[in-house]
């Protein structure tokens, strides 16, 4: 249930995504928060987040860390290639689910249904 809400909050309409931006994003586009842990061993949180989509298959999410840092992570066809961080950038795909660390300790949870969207 919790992952579908995530999902739906990502899979805003462009006219409540006017309404609000994140900071260092331009708020066009999905916005929502996505579960995330900035630190090695912090619980995971809820952070706010804009998924922005091109056309040619990429797209970028930008996620406000409880650090005040805003992390920005790469995709082409719904794989996260890199990220804002020079850090090492793997990811999971339990189910439904995208699971993206940067190393040493940032985690980040997003429905692939938002990405292929």
């Amino acid at each position: 249930m919790l992952r579908l809400a995530t999902a739906l909050t990502l899979i805003s309409t462009a006219a409540s995504a006017q309404v609000a931006t994140l900071s260092g994003t331009d708020g066009q586009n999905a916005l929502g928060t996505v579960p995330c842990a900035a630190l090695s061993g912090e619980p995971m949180s809820s952070c706010p987040a804009e998924l922005r989509k091109k056309e040619d298959g990429t797209a970028t999410l930008a996620v406000q860390l409880n650090t005040g840092e805003v992390r920005r992570i790469y995709f082409t066809n719904g794989v996260p290639d890199s990220s804002s961080s020079t850090s090492k950038l793997t990811y999971e795909t339990p189910g439904d689910l995208m699971v993206i660390f940067i190393e040493p300790g940032e985690v980040y949870e997003i429905p692939k249904a938002a990405l292929n969207n």
